[in-house]
């Protein structure tokens, strides 16, 4: 008897299983699409958050700031392009770094303790941390360490090769913007209001240079007046750290009452005209603002603050 199979000719049946072999490793792409976890490290380098930690602890005691320095780079990285680890790429011939845009230079700092930690993690597990979550890590680390919420932290980051200068100019929120700008650039990375307010609770530690407020303290929006949302005796005393002839580089503490503290300190500043920069004040004293009442909680209730932020 013949058989009842029709035979393809050769060139059809090897177009065909190209086909399906295409196919089958792009079901695998997508099947396998790698997502963030708490565990990536853990057969690979399981100490990793140890080492992290570490060398923060030892930092911390000869830097008090470099706690909100860290985290600042972290939200600073993951503005642009997502928390990629690009903030950390100096300048080269390929390369221009987003260090040298408006909102990181002669400002951003820390990054010779983020080289502290990545020579340890690779003494003990070369070639295995990416730079972005070591960035993740210590944000984790440097908020908890100074009195603010722990947090599992998900990992699974892969580094950019490259940087966007353009971006870390238009994307990171600035502290002269209006509520308005900022809570749309917030908006753009699929941030709300909340996370905006949470967000921005960061600044309960950590200093500012005199430049990034002076305008509020005797020229504000070109009136030839201090901004009048501030609190006269607090604007008496940043006027004394930041004169009008100063250089711009001289530093205040971010929130006066526990400047090197993460709590809820930070809100109680705002509700009392107390906050160190526009964008800060603006979240309480924007008239009709969805951001006051999110603002009187966190004031009111640290655990819902913490909760939030973390």
């Amino acid at each position: 008897m013949k058989s009842s199979t029709t035979m393809l000719p050769s060139n059809i049946a090897n177009y065909a299983s190209f086909f399906l072999l295409i196919i089958s490793i792009i079901l695998l792409i997508v099947g396998s699409k790698a997502q963030l976890n708490s565990t990536f490290y853990d057969n690979t380098c399981p100490n990793a958050s140890s080492f992290v930690r570490g060398v923060i602890q030892q930092a911390l005691q000869s830097d008090v700031r470099i706690g909100a320095s860290l985290i600042r780079l972290h939200f600073h990285d993951c503005f642009v392009k997502g928390c990629d680890g690009s903030i950390l790429l100096d300048n080269s011939a390929n390369i221009q770094s987003e260090k040298d845009e408006a909102p990181n230079t002669n400002s951003t700092r820390g990054f010779n303790v983020v080289d502290n930690i990545k020579t340890a993690l690779e003494n003990s597990c070369p070639g295995i941390v990416s730079c972005a979550d070591i960035l993740a890590l210590a944000a984790e680390a440097s908020v908890s360490l100074q009195g603010g919420p722990s947090w599992t932290v998900l990992l699974g980051r892969r580094d950019s090769l490259t940087a966007n200068q353009a971006g870390a100019n238009s994307s990171i929120p600035s502290p002269f913007e209006s509520l308005t700008n900022i809570t749309a650039k917030f908006t753009a990375v699929g941030l709300n209001t909340n996370d905006l307010v949470a967000l921005s609770g960061a600044h309960t530690f950590g200093r500012a240079q005199c430049r990034l407020f002076s305008s509020r303290l005797y020229n504000f929006s070109g009136t030839g007046n201090p901004d009048p949302t501030l609190n006269s005796s607090y604007l008496t005393t940043l006027q004394q750290i930041c004169p009008q002839s100063g250089s711009g580089f001289n530093v205040a503490n971010l929130e006066p009452t526990t400047p090197d503290s993460f709590d809820n300190n930070y809100f109680a500043n705002l509700q009392n005209n107390r906050g160190l920069l526009q964008s800060d004040q603006e979240l309480f004293s924007t008239s009709g603002a969805p951001t006051i009442s999110i603002v009187n909680t966190f004031s009111s209730n640290q655990t819902a603050f913490f909760q939030s932020f973390a």
